[in-house]
């Protein structure tokens, strides 16, 4: 069944069929896809771009190289089920040249270099196990995100997933949301850590229960607006303190009207982001606009999320705790994993599992152990985080040892997940059109030098560092301890990779969510490495006792971090021993920036 009501009702998105995933899988849809494909190759679009709107709409991404696609597939709140790990496992070994596939920021899997011939069978696969990457692309409400730990954290007011859910599914195909001013990106929390940032989103939705007079409680959520990064960064304002949960959605077309008819973002694509908007006018002006709207016959009908809340009970489907148990083993390197990687949820005798993923990559051969250990230790369900990172939830105590031998043996049972070795990355120049450095190439570089460091200091390993391939920040370095974007400088006849430098950002862990102090000096690409270990050594040999990386920024400014970095500004001679300077990480020819038009705004 297919919505074609330009004002569609809760009762008719009910009718769908959500048995199989979070967003119904339309066959239609692919063969429309496919027919489209077909007309494309075939030169049959008199304007091109045409048919890239087109494909954006299903979750297909032009690449940076001529003739390949990436596909983004759309994961509502990070979850997984092993049956769709499998399939996405085959659709890499089958079709992708380079075996694997990529976790991003915002939950989602990208898999790069898909020829638009093979896009369609790829869709049935996923469709068939409930997966889909319909509205993952183009100006529509992109992937909803959701806090892994959803359900199982012992500090959240209710649980949230199934209202993400009612979300992701009344929106998807929503006739307001197809062809907005711009991409819309949205964040439910679910307890005061906030680990996914609502407050970085257009729209955030933070969990509360309040007390009514008559002493009953009442769930909502505190709704914020406005909030982005990019060329704008922008922390977003409380648009309403609480909301009730039968009233969230209502609101939420409320915003989600208002901005698809705001003709004035259409102008610039570069400035249509509804944080512009905001900003403008204000959040109390931009609240009168709700009100208005509210006011309007569309929204009198009911928006109670009941119908569209259903989720699987995934403590039903929880393994039962093996009658002995298998964790008694005390080596080294086994607690280091414990005490890093693994989280006792708030039903006894149960954890979250953190794997580790390098720069959110997860190879070929590794899709059906992650599948496996799902099925034999974690219900047969994982997470995606906004760390680029998997999270098994209900593994039981006596199954942790066996879960990181099984990890362990496919190369992911490193300790260390959410530390500052945890680096995060873009995939910049290795497929992105909008790409100026090879920020994944980078991200491996400055991942061995954190290794190599061997820090022990909690003040240190708790940091993060976050590499984003241009300003846009796709790797949120904006919010980095230590953050990159990359940048061009000039060298000796020519130019050289080199990248912005962010410092004291902040997310999460009860911390005010902020931006970072930039530093006003470029560096080569190749010596970001080292000015990394620069920083911290100086850190770490100035600081007050027990003062954390950001308080000691702060009291200090960039200033002396500026000094560091101009003693690794010049890029020296370009000649045979200096060479690799005007050289990209990962790249054997002479930098050249070389960005495309991408495909965000079109």
């Amino acid at each position: 069944m297919t919505i074609t009501n330009v004002d569609p009702t809760i009762e008719e998105k009910a009718k769908l069929d959500y048995s199989n995933g979070v967003i119904p899988y339309l066959p239609e849809e692919i063969d429309s896809f496919e027919k489209e494909a077909q007309r494309f190759l075939a030169g049959g679009y008199e304007n091109p771009d045409d048919f890239t709107k087109f494909r954006l709409l299903q979750g297909v991404y032009g690449q940076r190289q001529p003739d390949v696609q990436m596909q983004r597939i759309k994961i509502p709140f990070g979850g997984l089920t092993a049956d769709e790990l499998d399939v996405i496992g085959q659709i890499v070994e089958r079709y992708v040249p380079l075996k694997k596939g990529h976790v991003t920021t915002r939950e989602n899997i990208q898999i790069h270099f898909i020829k638009l011939e093979d896009m369609p069978a790829m869709m049935r696969m996923q469709g068939e196990v409930g997966l889909t990457s319909r509205e993952a692309c183009g100006n529509t409400v992109r992937n909803v995100v959701g806090c892994p730990l959803a359900g199982v954290t012992p500090d959240e007011p209710f649980y949230v997933t199934p209202y993400l859910a009612a979300f992701a599914r009344w929106f998807v195909r929503h006739p307001y949301s197809q062809k907005m001013p711009r991409k819309f990106k949205v964040a439910f929390a679910s307890c005061a850590e906030d680990c996914v940032v609502t407050a970085i989103h257009d729209l955030g939705f933070i969990p509360k229960i309040r007390t009514d007079k008559n002493g009953v409680e009442q769930r909502g959520f505190q709704m914020l607006a406005g909030g982005g990064t990019a060329i704008m960064p922008r922390i977003a304002y409380t648009l309403y303190d609480f909301v009730p949960v039968d009233e969230y959605l209502r609101i939420s077309e409320a915003v989600i009207r208002i901005f698809n008819r705001t003709d004035e973002l259409r102008k610039n694509k570069a400035k249509a982001r509804i944080k512009f908007y905001i900003d403008r006018i204000g959040i109390d002006a931009f609240r009168e606009e709700v009100e208005q709207e509210l006011k309007h016959k569309w929204a009198s009908k009911s928006y109670d999320p009941t119908p569209l809340m259903e989720v699987p009970d995934e403590h039903l489907d929880a393994p039962l705790a093996p009658l002995k148990s298998g964790n008694g083993h005390h080596g080294r390197e086994y607690q280091r994993w414990l005490d890093s990687n693994v989280r006792p949820q708030k039903q006894e005798g149960y954890n979250c599992v953190w794997v580790k993923l390098p720069l959110g990559d997860i190879q070929s051969p590794q899709f059906p152990v992650l599948a496996r250990i799902a099925r034999e230790y974690a219900g047969s369900r994982v997470r995606t985080t906004t760390e680029q990172n998997l999270v098994f939830r209900w593994v039981p105590d006596g199954f942790l040892h066996k879960v990181w031998e099984e990890l362990k043996a496919t190369g992911l049972g490193e300790a260390g997940a959410q530390e500052i070795t945890d680096v995060v990355s873009c995939p910049g120049t290795d497929s992105c059109k909008l790409g100026i450095t090879s920020s994944m190439g980078l991200g491996k570089a400055v991942s061995e030098t954190l290794e190599e460091m061997r820090i022990e200091d909690p003040l240190v390993k708790s940091l993060h560092v976050k590499i984003s391939g241009c300003p846009n920040g796709c790797a949120r370095h904006h919010l980095a301890n230590i953050g990159f974007h990359g940048a061009a400088t000039k060298g000796d006849g020519n130019q050289v990779p080199a990248y912005e430098i962010f410092l004291a950002g902040s997310y999460g862990n009860a911390e005010a969510t902020r931006f970072g102090h930039r530093v006003k000096t470029k560096v080569p690409a190749k010596r970001v490495p080292l000015v990394t270990r620069h920083f911290l050594e100086f850190y770490q040999g100035q600081r007050q006792e027990g003062e954390t990386f950001n308080q000691f920024v702060d009291r200090l400014g960039t200033a002396p971090f500026e000094t560091i970095a101009a003693e690794y500004k010049d890029p020296g001679p370009l000649n045979r021993e200096n060479i690799g300077t005007y050289l990209d990480w990962s790249k054997t020819v002479l930098y050249k920036v070389e960005r495309g038009e991408g495909e965000c705004a079109v």
